[in-house]
């Protein structure tokens, strides 16, 4: 079994409950708009970190962290990238792919909106942890901590920080 550590949107704001938070986890992924080395840095010396990076990422972040990252983990198929949209409205980039070769786990950011929702027509989670760091419009800053055993996606749980 893996616990992971699931953020995304930090846009290069770094707080220490990141780490608190994700003590008992095995990796952390960062679903994009990381926005400075310095967080991947840090992020990575505490634990294996998988990234993607986002529309605000610059030239060095991009040379780190791929704009989609796709693999198999335990039992689970997981794809992580930044603008994906959500079930029946899909990122245009992304919609032709993830319809002819759906993942069980798709992870994505953006939108600063936490949102985990079941595509029933793909059999495919989705997540987006919403944005950890400040900028933005949201009013509550979240991280998804959640196991993966197996085949199964379990103990998901949304952390709000204040």
């Amino acid at each position: 079994m893996l616990r992971i550590g699931l953020l995304s949107d930090t846009h290069a704001y770094w707080d220490d409950r990141y780490i608190e938070h994700f003590e008992a986890c095995d990796e952390i992924w960062h679903a994009g708009d990381i926005g400075s080395l310095a967080v991947i840095e840090r992020l990575s010396s505490a634990k294996t970190l998988r990234a993607v990076h986002g529309n605000i990422d610059g030239h060095e972040i991009r040379s780190f962290c791929p704009s989609h990252l796709r693999f198999m983990i335990e039992g689970v198929d997981v794809w992580i990238t930044h603008i994906g949209g959500y079930p029946g409205k899909y990122a245009h980039e992304i919609r032709n792919a993830i319809y002819a070769n759906p993942p069980q786990l798709f992870i994505c950011g953006h939108s600063h909106i936490l949102k985990v929702m079941f595509d029933k027509r793909l059999n495919c989670l989705h997540i987006n942890p919403g944005a950890a760091g400040k900028q933005g419009l949201h009013a509550v800053r979240t991280l998804i901590r959640f196991s993966i055993e197996g085949k199964e996606i379990k103990d998901l749980e949304v952390i709000e920080l204040a």
